[in-house]
């Protein structure tokens, strides 16, 4: 279970920031709200996690969820080009989450 709530974490990472984009500076409401509750929900999550996962384990690979996550979104949604030295890091990226996973 303490995946799950590391993994929603890391999902709701991701919302958050694409909301802090999105509320541009705070300006636009809605997205400025769903941000918080973002953030409310992925804290909580990862504060999940941590109840039963090392923290040298959780914070990274929850880290690493929003990280590429964000890359993900920003490419896909927001119209980010990355070159591809940039996306073989964020293949570095998910190595480095997966191997954590399996070493530990």
């Amino acid at each position: 279970m303490a995946w799950f709530y590391l993994l929603l974490a890391g999902v709701f990472e991701v919302v958050w920031a694409t909301c802090l984009k999105l509320s541009a500076g705070f300006t636009r409401l809605g997205f400025a709200a769903l941000t918080v509750v973002g953030m409310l929900i992925s804290f909580w999550g990862l504060a999940e996690a941590t109840r039963r996962l090392p923290m040298s384990l959780a914070y990274p690979v929850w880290t690493g969820i929003g990280a590429v996550g964000s890359v993900v979104v920003g490419v896909i949604f927001l119209g980010d080009r990355l070159s591809p030295a940039t996306w073989g890091f964020v293949v570095l990226l998910v190595v480095a989450i997966i191997g954590i996973k399996v070493t530990s």
